[in-house]
């Protein structure tokens, strides 16, 4: 009875606990089941995007389909993205944040049912529902720390204002057409990144902790790799059903399993991710866009290159090669910059670097090759990446 009353004790506390700024050094940090949950809503969301992806690749409407990829995957990502920083910051657990969350997880499968319509038609209005329910929720998230914590209130209305003023700014592009759309887009992303830098300026950082932020990362980055691993057994599996198991598919199989399991290793080096100052924060948390997003195409590429092996796709057998290898290229080098910058990287520069241009080779020698064997030998040159790199690491001298 002693330890249910103190935890009854406890949760009563926590709904009542005011929304102060949460202490970085905290021990044992680790993410909630309401982050949990919040992150599995973003499955349907990154499946959708990838799955867009993988049809417009496969009807050969390339240029397309990786613009209408990047601007929904950009929405997808940085509502992701600002939650988790606040979270970590202000994560009080009590009923009004948890309704706010819910309601934002909400505003995430309503941007997730628009994804189709943004991608074949242009119609982003469903998206831009979404994400504004999103970001209504992150404003009022920002205005209840800011009248309940003394120390962080400047930031957290530089923040409220911030995304409340870009927002409106998203609502008014849906009346804009032709050229400006484009330009009008890459001035609110603009706007978007800017926002935490000004709302962190001069003194009113924000008390996120450095360890809950690499391990949400990490998990995010599960995340998508599952999203990578169902996509590719789901098109195996009709690929089998519809003309039995051939030799290039069981080849793409592998090589997307090795793929899956060699960049899943590169990125958890089991190295501490060191996040010491905001700058390297920022960039390291900006620098995920690409990785995630390269990760899911990954996706989406595994997918069109088993289309090009059974004869279903408007590809070439090089474009087939590309869309695999570029997304795995782009993975490479990213991590060993971001992994350099925080003080983690497990793997020498060089042997990414070799990884990366093997890759590309094998890409470019799909036609030659076949999509299967291309994508074989681009999960062996990454499994050769991963153990070359963990070999220098032991043969290092110590200190």
């Amino acid at each position: 009875m002693g330890a249910e009353d103190a935890a009854r004790t406890a949760r009563a506390g926590a709904a009542r606990r005011p929304m102060r700024g949460r202490d970085p050094g905290e021990a044992h940090r680790a993410a909630t089941p309401l982050e949990l949950l919040f992150d599995l809503t973003f499955v349907v969301a990154v499946s959708q995007a990838a799955a867009q992806l993988h049809h417009a690749l496969a009807e050969g409407r390339t240029g397309p389909g990786l613009f209408g990829y990047a601007a929904v995957f950009f929405a997808i990502w940085w509502a992701w993205m600002n939650f988790t920083w606040f979270a970590s910051a202000y994560d009080t657990d009590d009923v009004p944040y948890r309704l706010l969350t819910l309601l934002q997880m909400a505003g995430v499968l309503v941007l997730a049912a628009g994804v189709p319509g943004a991608f074949q038609h242009g119609d982003w209005a469903l998206v831009v529902a979404g994400y504004v329910i999103m970001r209504a929720a992150m404003v009022a998230q920002w205005l209840r720390a800011a009248a309940a914590d003394p120390a962080g209130r400047r930031g957290a209305l530089r923040y409220a204002a911030g995304v409340a003023l870009v927002q409106a700014g998203w609502v008014a592009r849906l009346w804009v057409f032709g050229g400006w759309a484009a330009a009008t887009f890459v001035v609110l992303v603009a706007a978007e990144l800017a926002v935490p830098a000004w709302a962190e300026f001069r003194g009113s950082v924000t008390r996120w902790h450095p360890g809950h932020i690499a391990e949400r990362y990490g998990l995010f980055t599960i995340i998508v790799l599952g999203e990578v691993i169902l996509g590719s057994v789901t098109a195996i599996q009709s690929a089998v059903t519809d003309r039995g198991l051939s030799t290039p598919v069981l080849l793409i199989a592998v090589g997307g399993l090795l793929l899956v399991f060699a960049l899943w290793w590169l990125y958890f080096t089991g190295r501490e991710v060191r996040l010491t100052t905001l700058r390297t924060a920022l960039a390291w948390g900006y620098g995920h866009y690409v990785v995630f997003a390269a990760l899911a195409a990954l996706g989406a590429g595994l997918e069109a290159a088993l289309d090009v092996a059974e004869h279903h796709a408007h590809l070439s057998e090089l474009s087939a090669g590309l869309t695999v290898a570029v997304p795995v290229a782009v993975v490479l080098l990213l991590l060993g910059a971001l992994h350099r910058m925080t003080d983690a990287a497990a793997v020498g520069l060089w042997p990414l670097l070799a990884g990366a241009a093997a890759v590309l080779a094998l890409g470019f020698g799909a036609p030659l090759l076949g999509p299967g064997g291309a994508v074989l030998g681009m999960g062996v040159a990454v499994a050769a990446t991963l153990a070359a790199g963990l070999l220098a690491g032991r043969r290092a001298p110590a200190g």
